[in-house]
């Protein structure tokens, strides 16, 4: 079978597993997060995830406030002259999967409420102001192309990560569920699964060697390594279980490629000449009985315990069993910068906005300086206090006060510009500089959908020269950057200065600017064009500061052979993401500014 064969079968085979998982206890393993685009293997999985699960509901992003938590229903009060409320989505959702849709989008105050409900198992209905509760998980279904692309709060609150984006329609195969008595005997193993210490420290270790951070990630693993003995009828934890919680909760979160030390070969010690290694000491007798005992020769020996896991022994078998494919995917995934905050394309700067935007639920405010009444909301919280307000038969159906009135919200993602530094100076500079230019072409061919623009700076000598202004052209930057110069001395310091005045003009005009920085630290001419090393670093550090003190997002590529201190200091009070990359790549460097946007 093939690289991508076992890729395909093994990711099916969890995704099957994680049906089963879902049936028996959706709302202890806190969901799943699914990623996988639109077609025929994601619509089977769900269709056999409806056909497992008691209830499930899809949450779209347009979802007010009381379709989610409850509230009134206006056209049957408005018909009956009475108070008539309607039950939420999430009461109706006690013990089912909440759905979301294209979670990479989601919105925020949605999502934010969802988890705080989650966490709680209760909410307040807003028409009854009743307590209500229902306990539920969440199925994530990410269609983009990103690893890191959910929010963290939600990705840290879903047990199993499955990927289908390598399955073959041909290896999606159908599960047979399990049906009342089968769940309900795997209900009463899983009750009386007890991990032991010896079960614990080995996917303790698992998750440091993985670089899994957080306690809540080995408590997932813990409880599916319980999950995945009791469907298999079994009455304790092995070392297959645990393997599958590695697979399936740890080895997503991971962060970093584990090393795994091999033990020494013992046949080259032994050909490499005689050893006298000293005699072993003999076992200390056992302790005599103490007077008065009688031991009996027929007495049964002591029953042996189970061999505890060994400490990389579980990881060490989930590595050797994985397929080539997966252990590629891992490790692209750990080489991939981690972005602190996203400022480009369609995750620019949010500005709200009373007029155009992306609608947002309504909040109550007058409808002045531009903004629009919304009606429905103003109805909705107008017809419960009629009763109080009506004074005679003969007024108005509805009496509406100033206090009832809402308005309209929106939301604007602003646009975003990527601003190139470019150490064009040493031996090196125009291996640098090609490179650079084949990625700002690869940028500005995918700039378009998002709205983002582009700024070349390259510094040398004693300038910083902006070679491209803002722009989203392709052809202005093709001619711009045809006769790029190269060689000379370093003034960092004078890069950075000029590259905060452009953010900041930029800023001004409602564009999110994002620094990349692509050299190797080393500066060597201060602001007045004058050569000297310290000065100069003091300098650079010192801009490096402000340009942190302005908030604004920043990656740095670090061009030298080795990872370089300075380098690494400059990006650390820069605040930016570090990234070394000795040999530049066009194409990589598109893919790894391309991660620091999303």
């Amino acid at each position: 079978m093939s690289s991508l064969a076992s890729v395909s079968t093994q990711a099916w085979d969890d995704a099957q597993w994680a049906l089963l998982a879902l049936q028996v206890d959706p709302v202890r393993l806190g969901g799943v997060w699914l990623r996988a685009g639109h077609g025929p293997v994601r619509d089977r999985w769900l269709e056999q995830l409806q056909s497992v699960s008691c209830v499930v509901q899809k949450i779209p992003h347009n979802t007010d406030d009381d379709r989610l938590l409850g509230g009134i229903d206006l056209t049957a009060s408005l018909q009956m002259g009475s108070l008539v409320s309607q039950p939420g989505m999430l009461s109706q959702l006690n013990g089912g999967i909440a759905i979301l849709p294209m979670a990479e989008r989601f919105p925020k105050y949605l999502l934010t409420m969802l988890l705080q409900i989650q966490e709680q198992g209760e909410w307040h209905e807003r028409s009854t102001s009743q307590l209500k509760q229902a306990r539920f998980g969440l199925l994530a279904l990410d269609e983009s192309d990103d690893d890191t692309s959910l929010a963290p709060a939600l990705t840290d609150r879903l047990a199993m990560w499955l990927d289908l984006r390598a399955v073959a329609y041909n290896n999606a195969l159908a599960v047979e569920p399990l049906n009342a008595q089968e769940l309900q005997e795997v209900r009463h193993r899983l009750q009386g699964m007890v991990p032991s210490q010896d079960h614990i420290r080995s996917i303790c270790q698992a998750a440091e060697a993985l670089g899994v951070a957080g306690l809540r990630a080995p408590s997932w693993a813990l409880y599916v390594a319980s999950l995945h003995a009791a469907l298999n009828h079994k009455l304790a934890l092995d070392d297959e279980d645990l393997q599958a919680a590695v697979r399936l909760v740890l080895l997503a979160r991971a962060t970093q490629i584990p090393s795994v030390e091999q033990a020494p070969d013992q046949s080259s010690d032994a050909s490499s000449g005689p050893q006298h290694d000293p005699q072993p000491e003999s076992p200390p007798e056992p302790p005599s009985p103490p007077e008065g005992s009688e031991t009996q020769a027929n007495d049964p020996a002591p029953a042996p315990q189970p061999d505890a896991p060994a400490d990389d022994q579980v990881l060490e078998a989930v590595l050797a069993n994985l397929p080539q494919g997966l252990l590629d995917q891992l490790a692209a995934q750990c080489a991939k910068p981690k972005s602190a905050q996203a400022s480009s394309g369609q995750s620019g700067q949010a500005r709200a906005d009373r007029l155009r935007g992306r609608p947002l639920s309504p909040r109550p405010g007058q409808p002045h300086a531009g903004a629009r009444l919304h009606v429905l909301a103003t109805l909705r919280a107008a017809v419960p206090k009629q009763r109080l307000r009506q004074t005679s038969v003969t007024g108005p159906r509805i009496a509406l006060r100033s206090e009832d009135f809402h308005v309209h919200r929106f939301e604007q993602r602003r646009a975003s510009c990527l601003i190139f530094a470019l150490d064009a100076s040493g031996s090196a500079a125009y291996q640098r500089l090609a490179e650079a230019k084949g990625a700002v072409e690869i940028l500005l061919e995918q700039s378009y959908a998002r709205r983002d623009s582009v700024c070349v700076m390259a510094f040398r000598g004693s300038v910083a020269q902006t070679l491209l202004p803002p722009t989203r052209s392709l052809v202005r930057a093709k001619k711009a950057l045809a006769g790029l110069p190269g060689g000379g001395g370093t003034p960092m310091a004078l890069a950075l200065q000029n590259a905060a005045h452009i953010a900041m003009n930029l800023q001004r005009q409602g564009t999110t600017p994002t620094l990349v920085v692509l050299s190797d630290g080393r500066a060597n001419v201060t602001l007045a064009g004058l050569g000297g090393r310290s000065q100069a670093q003091a300098e650079a550090q010192q801009w490096a500061k402000q340009w942190r003190s302005m908030g604004l997002t920043s990656l740095w590529i670090d061009t030298s052979a080795q990872p370089d201190t300075q380098a690494q200091n400059l990006a650390q009070n820069m605040g930016a993401t570090y990234f070394p990359m000795p040999l530049v790549q066009a194409k990589r460097m598109a893919e790894v500014v391309k991660s620091l946007a999303k």
